[in-house]
């Protein structure tokens, strides 16, 4: 290959969006993409050709659909082939944060939802149709974010987030890798026609930025990072993750897009990662603020370990950078190859275009289901109902119940169910909390409904007709909350993040807060309706834990579906209704107010002092979550009290009961409390959970095997191991509750 050749490989530059345009009669490619393909005799990686959404202005009307999207790609990867000396193909990139964000793409909950599931069975499933949906496409890689732990909810992109929890975070990543790649084996394993390679983002301490601010630097000692932001990114790599992407922000110092220790010395030495690297939209180009101008920006990255940029003009100059001694030819070569074994391991070079892929073989996979796709959406958003509390017993609703008022800015929308990054909609999409009541109520069940206010501003005009119509109801549902959707009137920066906020949009990328209180409008509406003494069940619909307690205080019940994805009203109304019990778990710590933050449950085990002005302790804690019936949990029961950190694992015991008159489903979580130790312990660490499903006085024994990833720790030398030393067990329904659990004490010996 010749130098122009190479560094086209590394090059993901243009929009793919900007590539084609939609005509009469099918699409036509652009003098854009040709001058592309032409600047380095082929393309490397194109990002977005299928992307719809505000900021590519592709909608229904000028983008492709499930019905065309193959025969775009296929246009494009001819054209691409046909410019290209050695034939090489274009690997085709594209966001999948959940589900294909494409038009007519499956859209699921937001991975915050996802993480409140606390299923990585379920997640596993919906993974692999996501996978399936983009292959058929003609797309190749999945752009999905996973890595990002929800340190500060004030970051408007923790609705991306699966949680606060190092260990829940892992489990969900080897879920998605396992479901979008399949289980290949070895990390040069072939990929089946409806799997898709994974971009993992973002690598790495992304959600501690400073201040909850977006792009922010992250002051994160080694022992943090090593200990919370690093585990789901390992278990991505072990799980056969085919990529990573380098994060925008710096740690220590170093931005991880030019992170050699982080990038070389951990990812691929320690790790033994030998998948690409990717950095995230103009991360290389911010690399100029510390090297001088872009050409050594470049340089700096692809020394650091970057294999593929997105959007930089650095990597457009490597070749020059080679020449000037910046960067090793060899260097240079070993990026390309990475990306060349990406497109092998994707059979590009043997059937290039989706249109190959079926002409190949009379088995090749069916086009995935839409009716699948909603299915499964509706089963996560189902799963990630979460009641945070009955202090009213309205719930389930009784059938006695006779007329029901359905109120706020969140109880007849679905477009603020769906979260960032998500293409639009057509017509008549998912299903609202009115719609689902309406639907699923008994016969004879008024439903009716008022807005009362708008998710932002402080317009009281609707409230008065929200008040009546509570106060003649049996049952107020009062739907509050966020909204991360994007109109055309958003300002967006080069990278697609919001500049200014418009019209309702309160979460998602760019659009952090420095408080968690929802809008002033909302919290007049919720004191007018509880005032009227109708009982109330507040529902928030969320990208972010806001603080309300408010609701925690005086509604008859509160629940938190986060962003449910468009199905998500039908979710919440089976779980209201008792069609469904809630079986959700808090995947962050909810907190009283911002004034609190940091209030995620695994802070180190000092000795903290209270504030005078308000409780230090969450308003709900990590983990919990209602069911219309009880359990109970017997004391943890260990198969040994000492282990040799060589021997197998220990086995240990919980006996759970349902003591109540319903079926339910409980998640069984099991924390450790390290007591001798020789590195300053954590108050609690998750390291296993179980879901169990109970009929009305069943009980069940659960037995959690733990080995070395329940046990080992990192150690004064960051190494992750199993350490001699003294821990308890503590099973029980939560954080909070695990804090007066009767424990079980392990010894490790050395």
């Amino acid at each position: 290959m010749t130098p122009r050749e190479k560094v086209g490989q590394l090059n993901q530059r243009m929009y793919g969006w900007d590539a084609y345009r939609r005509t009469p009669d099918g699409f036509e490619l652009t003098e854009a993409l040709y001058a592309e393909t032409e600047r380095f005799a082929g393309l490397g990686a194109l990002y977005g050709l299928l992307r719809a959404d505000a900021w590519s202005g592709v909608d229904h009307s000028t983008g492709a659909g499930a019905a065309d999207g193959a025969a775009l790609a296929d246009l494009v990867q001819r054209h691409v082939m046909d410019r290209s000396r050695l034939g090489i193909p274009a690997l085709l990139v594209e966001e999948v944060p959940h589900g294909l964000m494409a038009l007519d793409g499956t859209v699921l909950p937001v991975n915050l939802a996802v993480g409140a599931t606390w299923n990585p069975e379920l997640y596993e499933c919906a993974a692999a149709h996501a996978a399936a949906e983009l292959r058929a496409r003609g797309g190749h890689v999945a752009l999905v974010s996973a890595l990002d732990l929800a340190r500060d909810p004030r970051w408007g992109r923790t609705e991306e987030c699966f949680g606060e929890d190092p260990y829940l975070a892992a489990r969900l990543t080897e879920a998605l890798v396992r479901g979008m790649q399949g289980e290949l084996g070895c990390a040069d394993g072939q990929f089946a026609d409806d799997k898709a390679a994974v971009v993992l983002k973002h690598f790495a301490g992304q959600g501690a930025t400073v201040g909850g601010r977006n792009s922010a630097e992250s002051e994160l000692g080694p022992r943090e990072l090593h200990e919370i932001h690093l585990p789901a990114a390992r278990a991505g790599v072990r799980a056969g993750a085919a990529a990573v992407m380098a994060a925008y922000n710096e740690v220590d110092g170093a931005p991880c897009a030019g992170n050699r220790a982080l990038l070389d010395g951990l990812l691929r030495r320690r790790w033994g990662f030998q998948g690409l690297v990717m950095a995230d939209g103009l991360a290389v180009d911010r690399l100029a603020r510390i090297t001088g101008d872009t050409v050594s920006a470049g340089a700096l990255a692809l020394n650091s370990g970057v294999d593929l940029s997105l959007w930089d003009d650095g990597f457009t100059h490597l070749e020059e950078a080679v020449e000037r001694g910046l960067v090793r030819e060899d260097v240079l070569d070993a990026a390309v190859a990475r990306v060349l074994r990406l497109k092998f391991r994707l059979g590009l070079f043997e059937r290039p275009c989706a249109e190959d892929r079926l002409a190949a073989t009379s088995s090749a996979p069916s086009a995935p289901s839409a009716d699948r796709g909603r299915e499964l959406s509706t089963a996560l958003a189902r799963g990630a109902v979460t009641l945070l509390h009955d202090n009213g017993g309205v719930l389930p609703v009784r059938p006695a119940v006779a007329r029901i008022a359905v109120l706020g800015p969140h109880a007849a929308t679905t477009a603020h169910q769906l979260g960032d990054y998500t293409a639009p909609q057509r017509p008549g999409t998912g299903a609202s909390v009115l719609d689902g009541l309406r639907r699923l109520a008994p016969p004879g069940t008024e439903v009716r409904h008022a807005r009362g206010c708008a998710l932002t501003g402080d317009d009281l005009s609707g409230v008065p007709e929200a008040i009546a119509l509570a106060a003649s109801s049996d049952l107020a549902v009062l739907a509050l909350g966020g909204s991360s959707a994007r109109t055309p009137e958003t300002d967006f920066a080069a990278n697609g993040a919001a500049v200014t906020a418009v019209s309702e949009m309160t979460c998602g990328e760019g659009v952090d807060l420095a408080g968690l209180r929802l809008g002033k409008a909302q919290h007049a509406l919720l004191d007018a309706v509880m005032a009227t003494g109708t009982p109330t069940v507040v529902v928030l619909v969320q990208g972010r834990p806001h603080a309300v307690p408010e609701a925690a205080d005086r509604a008859a019940a509160l629940l938190t579906a986060w962003y449910p994805g468009p199905w998500g009203g039908d979710a919440i109304a089976e779980v209201l209704l008792g069609l469904a019990e809630p079986v959700g778990r808090l995947p962050v710590s909810v907190p009283r107010s911002a004034a609190q933050l940091p209030v995620y449950y695994n802070h180190k085990d000092t000795e903290y002092g209270a504030y005078v002005d308000e409780s230090a302790e969450p308003l709900y804690s990590f983990g919990h979550g209602l069911s219309y019936t009880r359990f109970a949990y017997g004391g943890p029961r260990l198969s040994q009290d000492t282990l040799n950190t060589r021997t197998e694992a220990v086995t240990c015991e919980v006996d759970v009961t349902n003591t109540g008159e319903r079926s339910g489903r409980t998640v069984v979580q099991l924390y450790i409390r390290r007591l001798r130790t020789p590195v300053w312990p954590r108050t609690l660490e998750l390291r296993a959970f179980r879901s169990v499903e109970l009929a009305p006085g069943e009980s069940r024994t659960i037995a959690i095997p733990l080995g070395a990833d329940q046990l080992a720790q990192v150690g004064a030398d960051l190494e992750t191991a199993v350490l001699p030393g003294t821990l308890e067990i503590r099973v029980a329904e939560s954080a909070r509750a695990a804090l007066s659990a009767v424990p079980a004490v392990l010894r490790i010996a050395g």
